[in-house]
């Protein structure tokens, strides 16, 4: 763990995520300038489109730093927590400039099939569009490795999508070797395939940017990362109801439940929840801005034998999902616990079945349950 707090280490990673791109910005706009050349000289329309692919992943970063910058402003009184959404709007406006890339890019290809015009490839438009295929390869392999370091997964994806781009490139070098030494043409072919590839990336980019700005469940990895992490810390015995808030690219809060041992001090659980908080952080790059507590039975034997008899009677039904938070006072007659339900069934009907067969075990309990949303897919 270093001294540098949450907010140091915050300004440090949208630092790197800033000169990344900008990296990617400059490559891209090279490989664009050398691409349309070899594309107008040789007379070739899918070069002139794999040109047209890199000036879209260009565009694709200045929007994002644009929206990335707008998303960090400061927050004010009408939004405590942020402007880090912004940047889903900017996601859609890139979204829509990679579907007409596309579209436009189509169209033309398809002309060219229609009518077709014979290409001319030299020996500097081979090597020119071999060197762009090289160069594509270390910028997505760095591109990569950058977001996984700072655990960004929008460059982890810029990344992809560049190694990508190497392959489509390779595509389009084979179709020139063929034509050539066949003197077969498939370039307007390949122009067809690298459009329809860059249609099918607008409209996932625009599926996903919807799923993000109405909010969906986080994916299982995440969530068992999450627990792993905050199981480690000593004392920490489980930890549950982990619920994640975007608030845009790399902007995420969270808060999640941890089980305690019944005979910690306030102090003791300041402590454990504020090394929490930090090494989450460093781990994920998720703030967790809320951690409650549930207090385990450590001493109580009695209360350890009512904890496996209510754990048989819920986890009986195939809508009850998992049982945690278990606390039984022995002395003051009682029982609490938390409850995950899944989707597509009554909740209310489902909690008031678990109150009147636990309550037929333990008629003399009072009973609090409560009932967790299935938010996380593990």
């Amino acid at each position: 763990m270093t001294n540098d707090n949450i907010e140091t280490l915050s300004v440090k990673r949208e630092k790197t995520i800033v000169k990344t791109s900008i990296i990617g910005i400059v490559t891209n706009l090279f490989l664009v300038g050398f691409k349309a050349f070899v594309g107008f000289v040789s007379n070739s329309i899918a070069v002139i489109l794999d040109a047209v692919n890199n000036l879209s992943d260009a565009l694709s970063s200045i929007v994002t730093i644009i929206g990335a910058k707008l998303g960090a402003k400061q927050p004010d009184k009408k939004h405590p927590l942020g402007y880090g959404r912004i940047e889903y709007l900017s996601s859609m406006i890139v979204a829509a400039l990679v579907l007409y890339a596309g579209i436009t890019s189509l169209v033309e290809s398809v002309k060219k099939i229609i009518h077709p015009e014979a290409a001319d490839y030299s020996t500097v438009s081979i090597i020119i569009i071999s060197v762009a295929i090289v160069v594509k390869l270390i910028l997505g392999m760095y591109v990569k490795k950058q977001g996984k370091r700072v655990n960004s997964g929008a460059l982890t994806a810029s990344g992809s999508d560049a190694l990508f781009d190497a392959i489509l490139s390779a595509s389009v070098l084979a179709s020139a070797i063929v034509y050539l030494i066949w003197g077969v043409s498939l370039e307007a072919y390949v122009g067809v395939v690298i459009a329809g590839f860059i249609i099918k990336a607008g409209i996932e980019m625009m599926i996903e940017t919807l799923n993000d700005i109405i909010g969906k469940r986080e994916d299982a990895e995440t969530t068992k990362e999450l627990q792993q992490i905050i199981c480690e810390e000593e004392g920490v015995l489980g930890a549950y109801d982990v619920t994640i808030f975007n608030y845009g690219p790399n902007k995420n809060y969270g808060s999640v439940h941890v089980e305690l041992p019944d005979t910690l001090s306030v102090d003791d659980v300041d402590r454990i929840t504020r090394k929490i908080q930090v090494d989450v952080f460093h781990k994920t790059g998720i703030i967790l801005t809320g951690i409650g507590v549930y207090s385990f039975n450590t001493s109580d034997d009695e209360a350890a034998h009512m904890r496996n008899n209510v754990q048989k009677i819920v986890m009986s039904h195939d809508w009850a999902l998992q049982m945690h938070g278990f606390y039984a006072d022995t002395e003051k007659k009682t029982i609490r616990f938390d409850v995950v339900i899944s989707f597509g069934v009554d909740r209310k009907e489902a909690i008031q079945t678990l109150y009147a067969e636990i309550g037929e075990l333990y008629p003399d309990y009072e009973l609090m349950i409560i009932s967790d949303v299935d938010v996380s897919d593990v």
